[in-house]
């Protein structure tokens, strides 16, 4: 691998790969307390006597501390590098479910699953996000879909085991038994990581495209928080977060209402089976759509994305009460969704650079708590006081359409100005 002027990096293509390998290790070990929720909810309602509202605030409380904290946990993996910080991150997040096993309360629920497992998940999810758009800037959108994809393709392998567990076994020897496994697994994979040397280049095809020898300056945190760009960039994934947060929150719910979850489509049980294939499609499209806007641009990619669900989500509310539509549908959504996770990290490193990028994406990376607020306990809330699921589908398709129209419309010109002024101040310094 060489830089544009012909040096070569001593970063060599195969460690690089190896640690995108155990990034997707790691990723698939922490994604189960986020996608498996749904199967949740109706026992943990049952064996606490609450409400889905209340239940659902550990949903929230998952992601809130999983996003929020995430400015810090990102400093500090890039301030001590990976591996001691992504071992804790898995010892947290298996010790979460071993100890949400034994609670006997809705408090002890919180404290457990949602800000354990939340603090633990997202010292995992900003640190190898952060790793690979410093390993990979030559293909940055891909190589973070594909660690991104580990995250929604993880459940797929636990999602009908933790299903048939909980029917057979129950909820606490479920949470014990893969809470275990999720500690362990995600251990083994921090262990092998570590942070790219200094040597390796960092022009991105983003900044190629325009003639660009270096794609930007490297904006500190503090920088970076005074730009309009960051902050249109926030309400963008704040909107999207919530709409697929919202379906993952509220899928059981919703299909219980709907009247499809205990039908079977092609001898399976229909949430079950929506939900696996939700994560395949999940995790297809972070690489996928990271790929195509390594090529055609990001704000591009976001228009076409966003906008395939917008369609998807409408059509799904129109045929929801139809199993196997159902089942299909759920799958096209989240092919709209979930490469969030490989656009906005990538043009955000496009944007600022890759020195304080860790630290950067946990900051925007805190939209997806805003989210999971907004999908989860206030999305139930707004759907007891209405009654019904169409005003709550209605208001994240809307979100959908508005988000993949600022992409275009909005951020991509703001995006060619702030490239423009950053080549003419290099120009000038050299001058």
């Amino acid at each position: 691998m060489t830089t544009q002027t012909g040096q070569t990096t001593s970063a060599q293509p195969s460690s690089r790969w190896f640690q995108l390998f155990l990034g997707m290790i790691a990723m698939m070990a922490i994604s189960s307390p986020q996608y498996v929720w749904a199967l949740f909810t109706g026992p943990l309602r049952e064996q606490f006597n609450a409400p889905l509202a209340e239940i659902q605030v550990t949903f929230s409380l998952l992601i809130m501390l999983q996003t929020f904290l995430s400015p810090a946990q990102g400093y500090l993996v890039d301030r001590f590098g990976p591996r001691v910080l992504l071992s804790l991150g898995a010892a947290l997040t298996g010790l979460s479910w071993v100890l949400a096993a034994h609670v006997t309360s809705v408090f002890g629920l919180y404290i457990t699953y949602g800000v354990l497992g939340g603090i633990g998940t997202g010292i995992i999810y900003v640190g190898v996000v952060g790793m690979m758009v410093q390993w990979f800037p030559d293909n940055r959108g891909l190589a973070v879909g594909l660690v991104a994809a580990g995250y929604g393709f993880g459940a797929i392998l636990t999602t009908f085991p933790i299903s048939n567990s909980l029917n057979a076994s129950g909820l606490s020897q479920t949470l014990t038994i893969y809470g275990i496994i999720f500690g362990i697994v995600g251990i083994l994979a921090a262990l092998g990581m570590r942070r790219p040397d200094k040597s390796t280049p960092h022009v991105a095809v983003d900044a190629q495209a325009h003639g660009l020898v270096q794609e930007t300056r490297d904006y500190a945190p503090r920088e970076m928080l005074r730009s309009p760009i960051f902050w249109l960039m926030f309400v963008m994934m704040t909107m999207m977060s919530t709409s697929g947060l919202m379906v993952i929150s509220q899928m059981g719910a919703f299909a219980k209402d709907f009247g499809v979850k205990d039908a079977l489509v092609f001898g399976l049980a229909a949430l079950p089976l929506a939900l696996t294939i939700d994560r395949f499609t999940n995790g297809l499209t972070r690489p996928f759509f990271g790929w195509v806007s390594d090529r055609i641009g990001r704000e591009n990619t976001m228009l076409i994305a966003f906008g395939i669900e917008g369609i998807a989500m409408t059509i799904w509310l129109l045929f929801a009460h139809h199993p196997l539509t159902f089942v299909l549908l759920s799958g096209v959504v989240f092919f709209g969704w979930g490469e969030i996770f490989s656009l906005f990290p990538s043009t955000l490193t496009d944007t600022f650079g890759t020195k304080n990028a860790t630290t950067n994406y946990g900051f925007l990376y805190m939209a997806q708590g805003v989210g999971s607020v907004l999908g989860g306990p206030l999305a139930a809330e707004l759907h007891e006081i209405t009654a019904s699921w169409n005003v709550v589908f209605g208001v994240v398709i809307a979100m959908n359409f508005l988000t993949a129209f600022l992409a275009i419309a909005v951020l991509k010109p703001m995006r060619a100005a702030h490239r423009q002024r950053n080549a003419g101040a290099a120009a000038v310094a050299t001058a």
